[in-house]
């Protein structure tokens, strides 16, 4: 016997053994409905391997691949609805926080002051549209570098959630979990969906003294913002700063 075999290999061997059994006492019976009904029983058994993804017994159901997790968004419920909030006023200083990333290091609004800052709250890890935002912002990372902006993602994940959801999508940029007590950023920035329990999708730009210059808070929960629009807004920030 082979010391090294993991469990899935035990039994598999095991349920050969018992195929070979079956087929050999198969013949022996007497037809009637005894034999039919083993018959019938060893026939679901068969199916229920083929329903597992296996044509037998030996052969182990296989798991999803990373390229079959990255694509789990493409075949998630859809997260539609109206916006429920508006954002807060331009002109005034934004929300403090201070919010874990998904390496569990704080980060605070004020430890970003000096450059200008984009908080994109979204509603959930690996939802379609959220997925599709964030991927595109990670595309378009060096056009937010080369402004000498700060991107932050806020969303009411743990940061576990956080760091797997990255990980498998390949986001370099800080994603905060507003995990507890839950939303309670999301409120600050009058962005919280309380019958979801999640946040709306927005976004908010923050010039480097603190100051909100910029508020969006999509009109449909399933519409990604205009990328476009948000970086001739961050232009617009560099140029009021050389001015």
């Amino acid at each position: 016997m082979d010391t090294h075999a993991g469990p899935l290999d035990v039994r598999s061997s095991r349920l050969e053994q018992l195929e070979g059994d079956f087929a050999a006492l198969a013949p022996q019976l007497a037809q009637g409905p005894e034999k039919q009904a083993i018959s019938t029983l060893h026939g679901m058994v068969q199916e229920l391997w083929r329903a597992m993804g296996a044509s037998g017994p030996a052969q182990a159901r296989p798991g999803p691949s990373i390229e079959d997790i990255v694509e789990l968004h493409q075949h998630a419920p859809a997260m539609e609805g109206d916006a429920v909030s508006t954002p807060l006023e331009l002109g005034q200083a934004a929300p403090e926080f201070a919010l874990p990333d998904a390496n569990g290091r704080t980060v605070r609004l004020s430890d970003l002051r000096g450059r200008p800052v984009v908080l994109a709250f979204y509603p959930l890890d690996w939802s379609p549209g959220c997925s599709r935002q964030l991927d595109l912002y990670q595309q378009e990372i060096e056009e937010f570098q080369r402004r000498g902006v700060e991107l932050v993602g806020i969303s009411v994940d743990s940061l576990y959630s956080h760091g797997a959801w990255a990980a498998v999508r390949g986001l370099k940029f800080p994603l905060l979990a507003d995990f507890n007590p839950k939303g309670e950023v999301a409120k600050r920035y009058n962005v919280w969906r309380d019958k979801d329990g999640f946040s709306e999708r927005a976004l908010y730009v923050i010039d480097d003294t603190g100051i909100i210059r910029y508020a969006h808070i999509s009109p449909k929960l399933q519409h990604v913002p205009d990328i476009y629009e948000l970086l001739e807004v961050l232009n617009g920030l560099n140029t009021r700063k050389a001015a």
